[in-house]
């Protein structure tokens, strides 16, 4: 099923941070869950950590969000993950811009439950191994409930990440770190105005929207990688011989059986069965009896024409 998120406040956080927690909250809804205390809490360090793992164990989530605001990492945004009740991997974010979906008081939203559609634009997403981590993490953490089959109609918002080259600030070394852009929009799907049967979606902005760069990071080893991946068997689907779906989505099977003697075995029968199946008797020995009569009737006529008297005489 759907992943459950652990949305949570650190030692301090500014109220733009927990505006930002509030909205993917509502984002995620129903499946987070805010609290509303602050936590004393360093996300990199074993003791945080721990306090991390025993609070998603405790609440029954495999992700978290941890908001903090300080002089060091203002406006700060951990987002993680576990597994087997252990952190998994975890990245700290810098939010440099935000838009929350107050300030788009009259815009459209989704529904509670709808699954999101997400773009990821840039090569960097496919290019660079840390933010192939980063898209895999977002997409864990925003894809809701799986689903084997989606209808057009529950499409209503599209999450797009894209990523651009940093801008170089004077007197700091290295190189610039690239910035992700996202953005949120409500979709609605309105009729192809050139006449096409595929319906057209239109876009309208209504957050949240957010500007962020990569500050740390601490992703899994490939060992526990490997191991997080896993299916148990129960889950994996087997192959389901004679056995296919139609058109209507009805399941047809196909049995195969011992060659049997139908002719042979007896059913149970009604009085009414019984009083037909008498009758189509008595009318298959009339019948049977008539064409004897006729056959021994043309029998006589042909022994009369070759011998010039009837069989009966002779036996006199």
């Amino acid at each position: 099923g759907a992943k459950s998120s652990l949305l949570l406040k650190g030692i301090r956080c500014s109220d733009a941070m927990a505006t930002v927690l509030k909205d993917m909250r509502a984002m995620k809804a129903p499946y987070s869950k805010l609290l509303t205390k602050n936590n004393v809490i360093v996300p990199f360090d074993d003791e945080g950590q721990q306090s991390l793992e025993f609070l998603t164990t405790k609440n029954d989530c495999s992700l978290f969000a941890l908001a903090s605001h300080n002089k060091k990492r203002p406006n700060n945004l951990v987002l993680g993950r576990t597994f087997d009740r252990q952190i998994l991997d975890m990245v700290e974010l810098g939010v440099s811009y935000y838009k929350s979906l107050k300030d788009y008081g009259g815009a459209p939203k989704k529904r509670i439950g709808s699954k999101p559609m997400m773009l990821f634009v840039g090569d960097r997403w496919h290019l660079d191994h840390e933010y192939r981590k980063l898209q895999n993490l977002l997409l864990d953490f925003y894809r809701g409930d799986p689903v084997e089959k989606i209808v057009m109609s529950g499409l209503d918002h599209i999450m797009v990440f894209t990523i651009t080259d940093g801008i170089a600030v004077p007197g700091l070394d290295g190189d610039p770190v690239p910035i992700v852009h996202q953005r949120t929009y409500y979709t609605k799907l309105k009729k192809d105005p050139s006449g096409g049967k595929t319906p057209v979606p239109h876009l309208t902005s209504s957050g949240p929207d957010m500007d962020f760069r990569i500050r740390r990071t601490q992703y899994a080893s490939p060992d526990v990688w490997k191991a997080s991946m896993k299916q148990p068997v129960s889950l994996k689907k087997k192959a389901k011989k004679n056995q296919t779906t139609n058109m209507f989505g009805e399941t047809i099977g196909r049995l195969h059986l011992e060659r049997q003697d139908i002719d042979k075995r007896q059913g149970r029968k009604s009085k009414a069965l019984r009083i037909a199946g008498k009758i189509e008797a008595e009318e298959e020995k009339a019948a049977l009896e008539g064409e004897l009569n006729r056959e021994r009737g043309e029998m006589d006529d042909e022994f009369k024409q070759t011998y010039g008297f009837a069989e009966e005489e002779t036996e006199r």
